[in-house]
């Protein structure tokens, strides 16, 4: 997998964009379509700008991005055409790295995300409701022992 990573700038939110709809659409069936369109607007204008975001490039093509913040991974997603390939691995790995991330929270419902992280070594260590933006998503808080 031949692979580089990148910090993304503000010219890049449309393809996060896309990345976003493709791993969402893929890996997110609970959520209403209330509720994805008001996170498709939300994260280009409220998220996205407050936060450091990398992307992983396959190619010229970027097709996953993350970002953490305080020690927490806030984000990662992967396009689904490249699904399963080892984007996510290696995109992981690189946050972790750059950031020393420790925790992740994940959406109750995304089984695939927690089988994930629980492969790179997280370990559930609590649940909330709400999410972060006070809808009703459950999530499981994760960190590494």
């Amino acid at each position: 997998m031949d692979h580089h990573i990148q910090l993304a700038s503000p010219d890049d939110y449309p393809r996060i964009m896309e990345i976003w709809v493709s791993a969402v659409k893929a890996t997110h069936d609970f959520l209403t379509k209330e509720d994805f369109e008001y996170f498709k607007t939300a994260i280009p204008e409220h998220y996205l700008p407050q936060l450091e975001v990398y992307l992983i490039f396959s190619q010229q093509l970027a097709v996953g991005f993350a970002s953490a913040s305080g020690g927490n991974l806030e984000m990662l997603f992967i396009d689904d055409a490249v699904r399963g390939k080892g984007y996510g691995k290696a995109l992981y790995s690189f946050m972790k790295e750059k950031t020393g991330l420790t925790s992740v929270d994940v959406n109750e419902q995304n089984l695939q995300a927690i089988g994930f992280y629980e492969k790179l070594g997280f370990r559930k260590t609590g649940r909330s409701e709400k999410d972060s933006s006070g809808r009703n998503y459950p999530i499981i808080h994760m960190s590494l022992p």
